[in-house]
Parts: structure tokens; C-alpha cells; sequence
């Protein structure tokens, strides 16, 4: 029998990037340890359909689905801290709303009737909702709204949920708002003030938080955290601290100690098991207390923002702590490299070097010759998806002698060699005009070689991986490739694309062309990148000894 599913809805306050999706995450995984069933929903206010075509400098990095969507980075954490499986029609946005009410304007859906952003816009974002809710028909379905409250283009979406929380009973519905106390150095004060005008703000729009999580450098002290709720209009119960953590994965458990599972039973009246968390402790231990780090050096160009390879960073640390060991990345510019290469021999200092995904032709050079170098010294290498592209270009220049192997990616229509087109554009990406939305994308099988060393990690000679591109090796060249001592090992089902490179008489020396990141877990790391760190260790070992 299909049972009522109750709404969370987490909205942010003071400034962006303060952890909403963490605080998301938390909140599901407190009901997750009582039994409770969860999904979500991440709204972003962008106009933008998707955040394929979004550059991760601006927004960090793009999460793909198994079902081929290009959605927010938040995603990543929900999948990390929940192991939810997520569909793309989970992450809404306003160029989605926007451009399906426009559509059903045009077909005359709407009788003649003026479009507006409110009933009209505000219905096409329930409407989203509620079908998300049907799909798994949760206990609670949690949605978070991007953006901070004050935002011009988060009015519909705050409206929406305020008319949703209007129609749907009182006990089914929750309003919980991460806000960011500031502490002045010069002051060492926590100040209120501003998460005082943000829910003021919020009030203005004719929504009253139930709970207040208030982001913080430390623990609020309990005269600030009764000062909040005084001045929120909310009980001394419902405000809750989320301090720097040492782990991400802490601030489940950390909240809960506070009272928020409590709470959000008592408040949406559920009827759940005691919480069990031995076994999410139990991981949180390995992540906490590691025997030893290795130092990883991370070869790319989208070095500003830590976002930017944020599911990359955490799939190395499910893998080290797999060990009982931590990992230190260090980001390397490989625009210096181009500049300086003898700053190459940095890499001696580390236990292994990855190159990840990217775009475009800056800093591809340095790369290469990071990739080089990692060959030739036998230090570990893993490269992902444009990684993998640049070792099969590496290689061919360097093994096979091609003069300058190149990509379909890196040359002009007018200037395309084909005796040096080691990577070229995938047959079906020919005349693809849009960029959105029309790479190789999604879930897709991998048939793997028996006797190699993808078949030793997975353990199985077909896997699923996550895709996102648009260019491979050329069929041309994969002969010749082979000859000198490159395997594929991992390649499409049909034979027809190489998946998974690798040299057998390396210590290790892999990559693929799919982003395994996306299916890292902390309680079941990605089998790549468990090998790679697992060779890592071994580096670091001889180095010491």
C-alpha cells in the first residue's frame, strides 16, 4: 500500500557554499540509522537546464547519474554519506520549469489563460516534487534549495514550498535552514546578526524554520545558541551547531548527539527503530584515526576551487582509509610544468600521481609530461576519462614514436593530420552542435580482459561505470598501441571503444575512460582507485625503508 511520504525542505541563509548538502545528507542519514527510507530532490535556481555546460571553477564539479544527467556537485555527497541512486529528474532547475511551462503554453495547454510566475510556476515546481516522491514513495523526501534566501531567482522556488507547506498537514512537512555564524578574529564573538536577518528574510516571504543549523569554525557555546533561538522564534531544541569537522562523514553522527534525529521524529511524527550506528562509526574510525598518509600529487587545471574534483578527492579517501590510511592531495598547476619542465621532478616527492577529467588544450602539455615522467620512475599512476586520453597520447609519442600524437579535441577543422590522430571524436559526436546534454553519457558496460589487472581488481569481466565524453582512441592506432606493450584491458561491450588501459610491467600504470569516482563509496571504495592507492602505499614503503 502506497504510504503518505512527509517533506523536508533545508534552504540557506547568510551566504552560499556553507554545507546544505551536507546538512541534507545529515538529515537523511539520521533517519536512515532508525530504519527510516529517504530520497531527495536538489533544487538549483540557475537558469541553466542542467549544470553540464557549467564551468567548475564557477560551480564545481558536474555529478553524472548512471542515467546519463549532468547534475549538481551536491550530489556527490548525497551519494557518498546516503548510497542513494539518483535519476537526473531529481535535480530540478529553473531553465527546466521555465522551459516546460513555456512548452505547455505553446501546445495551449493552459485555455487561454495569462501565464504567470505564480499560480503557473510555482504549480510546475510541485508538480516536479511530487512526482519525485512517487518514485520510491520514501518515508521522507528531502529537498534542498540552492542558492541563499534573499536571491531574486529563488522567490518561485521558496514559494512553491511555502504553498506545499500550506496544503500538506503540519506534521508533514519541515523547514530547516543552515545559516552561517561568523566568529571576527579580532572579536573572538560568535555573531548572530546575520542569521537573525536571514530568517527574517525568510519571514518576509512567509516561511517560519523549524530548525536552525547554524555552520560555525567551532561549537556554538549555549548562551549564542539560545540567543538564535530567541531571535528566530524557535525552540531552544531545534537549533543545532555544525562545526569544521575533521571528516564529513562525522557530522551525521555529530548531529545526531546533539538531538536532531530526536527532533525529527517528534516533529514529523514517524514511528522508527533506535538508531544504530555502530557500523557508520566503525568507518568514521578508519577515516579518523589512519596509521599513516600517503601524498598523492593531482596533475590539472581547475586547481582554484577545491570543488572542482571533489568526487575524485573523496574516492581517494575511501580507498586510503580502506588501508587505515589517509591521503594528503596536493594540487599541481600543470601550466608550470609547461613553463619549468624540470619542476616535473616534483613528483619524486609524492607516492603517486593522478591526472583527472577535464576539458580544452591548456595545460595539456604539463599533463603529458607529468604522465611521462610517472612511466619512466614506475610511480603509480591513475588517470581518468581526459587522463586516460592523455597516457594513450603520451605513450604514442614516446613508445611508438608519433610525432606529435595528438587529440580530434586539440586541432582546428582545417588542420587535422590523421597520421597523428591518436584520439579522435567519437563517430556519433559528428554534426553534434549542442554542447548540453549530448556527450557519451551515463552508465554503461565495460567488458573487462581475463588476466590483467583490471581483472584482478574487479574480480568480474563485465562492470557498469559512469560516462561523460566525447572523444577515443582511434581504432586505427589500437594495433599498433598493443605492439609495444600498452594493454586494453577494459573495453566497450561490443569490443568497439578501449575503456581501461594498463602496462603490465608497471608498478602501476592505469586509467579509464569513464569516471570511476562516481561509484566510490567510503564503505566500498572504487577497485581503480583501491589499487592505485594500494600501490601508493607500496612506494611509500620502499621510500622509507
Amino acid at each position: 500500500m502506497t504510504k503518505k511520504t512527509k517533506f523536508v525542505f533545508v534552504v540557506g541563509g547568510v551566504m552560499s557554499g556553507i554545507g546544505k548538502g551536507v546538512v541534507t545528507s545529515c538529515i537523511g542519514k539520521n533517519l536512515q540509522v532508525r530504519k527510516g527510507t529517504i530520497d531527495l530532490i536538489k533544487i538549483d535556481p540557475y537558469l541553466n537546464i542542467d549544470a553540464g555546460t557549467m564551468n567548475p571553477i564557477q560551480h564545481g564539479e558536474v555529478y553524472v547519474t548512471d542515467d546519463g544527467g549532468e547534475i549538481d556537485v551536491d550530489f556527490g555527497h548525497y551519494a557518498r554519506i546516503l548510497g542513494l541512486d539518483m535519476k537526473k529528474t531529481q535535480n530540478i532547475t529553473t531553465g527546466q520549469v521555465y522551459r516546460e511551462v513555456i512548452r505547455k503554453e505553446r501546445a495551449g495547454d493552459y485555455l487561454g489563460h495569462t501565464v504567470q510566475v505564480i499560480p503557473h510556476i510555482s504549480n510546475e515546481i510541485k508538480r516536479r516534487i511530487r512526482e519525485v516522491s512517487t518514485f520510491k514513495n520514501p518515508d521522507v523526501l528531502l529537498v534542498e534549495i540552492g542558492g541563499t534566501v534573499g536571491d531574486i531567482e529563488s522567490l518561485p522556488f521558496l514559494e512553491a514550498i511555502r504553498q506545499m507547506i500550506m496544503e500538506e498537514p503540519e506534521e508533514d512537512t519541515l523547514l530547516v535552514h543552515t545559516t552561517y555564524v561568523p566568529v571576527p578574529d579580532h572579536l573572538h564573538e560568535a555573531k548572530t546578526k546575520p542569521t537573525q536577518h536571514s530568517v527574517k528574510e525568510l519571514r518576509g516571504i512567509g516561511l517560519n524554520p523549524n530548525i536552525i543549523v547554524c555552520r560555525s569554525h567551532n561549537i556554538l557555546d549555549e548562551k549564542t545558541r539560545k540567543k538564535v533561538a530567541l531571535f528566530c522564534n524557535v525552540p531552544d531544541e531545534a537549533v543545532f551547531t555544525l562545526p569544521d569537522l575533521e571528516s564529513v562523514y562525522s557530522a551525521p553522527y555529530h548531529l545526531d548527539k546533539q538531538g536532531l534525529g530526536e527532533l525529527l521524529i517528534k516533529r514529523l511524527k514517524l514511528k522508527l527503530s533506535p538508531p544504530d550506528w555502530k557500523e557508520w562509526n566503525e568507518l568514521i574510525d578508519r577515516y579518523e584515526n589512519p596509521t599513516a598518509k600517503v601524498k598523492i600529487a593531482m596533475g590539472g587545471k581547475y586547481t582554484q576551487l577545491v570543488d572542482s574534483y571533489i568526487s575524485v578527492n573523496e574516492a581517494l579517501k575511501h580507498a586510503a582509509a580502506f588501508y587505515r590510511y589517509g591521503v594528503e592531495i596536493d594540487w599541481i598547476e600543470t601550466e608550470e610544468i609547461e613553463e619549468d619542465p624540470q619542476k616535473v621532478r616534483i613528483l619524486e616527492e609524492y607516492d603517486g600521481l593522478l591526472v583527472p577529467g577535464g576539458f580544452g588544450y591548456r595545460g595539456t602539455e604539463g599533463k603529458i609530461k607529468l604522465i611521462e615522467y610517472a612511466r619512466e620512475k614506475d610511480i603509480p599512476f591513475l588517470g581518468l576519462c581526459f587522463g586516460f586520453q592523455l597516457a594513450t597520447i603520451e605513450f604514442c609519442r614516446h613508445v611508438l614514436k608519433i610525432k606529435n600524437a595528438t587529440s580530434f579535441e586539440f586541432t582546428s577543422s582545417g588542420d587535422i593530420n590523421s597520421s597523428n590522430l591518436v584520439i579522435d571524436l567519437l563517430p556519433e559526436q559528428k554534426g553534434v552542435k549542442e554542447m548540453g546534454g549530448t556527450m557519451r553519457l551515463g552508465g554503461l558496460p565495460v567488458k573487462i580482459k581475463e588476466n590483467t589487472k583490471a581483472f584482478e581488481l574487479y574480480k568480474k569481466t563485465l562492470i557498469r561505470e559512469r560516462h561523460r565524453h566525447r572523444y577515443e582512441v582511434n581504432p586505427q592506432f589500437i594495433q599498433r598501441i598493443e605492439e609495444k606493450g600498452l594493454i586494453f584491458s577494459g573495453t566497450s561491450e561490443d569490443g568497439r571503444r578501449m575503456e581501461i588501459l594498463e602496462l603490465p610491467d608497471h608498478k602501476f600504470f592505469m586509467a579509464s575512460q569513464f569516471h570511476p569516482e562516481f561509484t566510490s563509496l567510503p564503505w566500498k571504495p572504487n577497485p581503480l582507485f583501491r589499487g592505485f592507492i594500494g600501490a601508493a602505499i607500496e612506494r611509500k614503503k620502499k621510500r622509507e625503508s
